[in-house]
């Protein structure tokens, strides 16, 4: 069973950090990219970073780039979006995501910020940044 364990948020002034973890478990953590997104109330779920499970290439929203940078450690099968200078809108709920069988997402692709293209989700966790 796949299991993606989210954990790191907390409430946090702006310009702070945080740092959030996701911790898999139930598949070939090696194989599969790996994707965070975040659900702010009453909006859609969006892409905010993701990883490719080979190469580590990254990918980022516009609205994040150069604050956040996702990691993922092979050892520890753990997955980590170190979030820098917060801002009162990266509040929401940061989920972690992967795609595995009958899915096989070794990459993010052209669409990796689409949520409806990953079937395997995390419980959440939730950021919360105050003015």
């Amino acid at each position: 069973e796949v299991q993606l364990q989210a954990s790191g948020g907390g409430l946090v002034q702006a310009g702070g950090s945080l740092r959030l973890s996701c911790a898999a478990s139930g598949f070939t953590f090696d194989d599969y990219a790996l994707g965070w997104f975040r659900q702010a109330p009453g909006k859609e779920r969006e892409g905010v970073s993701c990883i490719n499970s080979r190469d580590s290439s990254t990918y980022y929203a516009d609205s994040v780039k150069g604050r956040f940078t996702i990691s993922r450690d092979f050892a520890a099968h753990t997955v980590y979006l170190q979030m820098n200078s917060l801002k009162p809108e990266d509040t929401a709920v940061y989920y972690c995501a992967t795609d595995t069988p009958p899915a096989i997402r070794e990459s993010c692709g052209s669409n990796w910020y689409e949520a409806n293209g990953f079937d395997d989700w995390g419980q959440g966790t939730q950021v919360t940044v105050s003015s």
